[in-house]
């Protein structure tokens, strides 16, 4: 019975929330444009690096022109490293948990997001000692997002790491993304 009335009020409650769209799923993908930055290297450079980023997404729609926007991705980020004759790519794979108010600053079409990203390291592709990189990242992510239907949508967002991405040097992950997504 108890079983029931528990199946019964999920039931109620997930047809009002789909039907209000009050909370949508969706998925997202594209490309990010990463780079070091801070710190100083002697006789090093720091290039941007082009590489991904992908997951999913949820959007709980609180008032008319405001929601929140928690997502759930992986993503690439890192530099390439030139001086001193040698060229180094260091590519660096976060779990990456941005949660972002949503502000619609047209009917449902475009808006401004902006929050705080946590970032854990699962993995690093260099040439350079691994030993020396941090597993948490911690920074804050602000952008653009234009609807171009009810399902399908553009983004483009900056995140801007606030914690030091190496153990030996004085650097920040940032980076530049563009995606596009589909809501279900």
């Amino acid at each position: 019975m108890r079983k029931t009335i528990a199946t019964l009020i999920l039931l109620v409650l997930g047809t009002g929330i789909s039907q209000a769209q009050l909370l949508k799923f969706g998925v997202k993908a594209g490309v990010n444009f990463a780079n070091y930055t801070g710190g100083d290297v002697s006789g090093m450079d720091f290039k941007t690096i082009t590489s991904y980023h992908g997951g999913m997404i949820m959007e709980v729609k609180l008032f008319e022109n405001l929601a929140l926007q928690p997502e759930l991705l992986y993503s690439t980020q890192g530099s390439e490293l030139k001086g001193l004759g040698d060229q180094i790519k260091n590519e660096l794979g976060y779990i990456s948990i941005p949660v972002l108010a949503k502000f619609y600053l047209t009917s449902n079409e475009l808006s401004l997001e902006l929050g705080p990203q946590a970032s854990f390291l699962v993995s690093e592709r260099n040439e350079v000692s691994s030993n020396d990189t941090n597993s948490f990242e911690f920074g804050l992510a602000g952008g653009l997002s234009y609807k171009i239907t009810k399902s399908i949508f553009v983004s483009g967002r900056y995140v801007a790491g606030l914690t030091e991405a190496k153990k030996d040097a004085d650097v920040k992950n940032s980076v530049i993304q563009f995606s596009v997504g589909y809501l279900f």
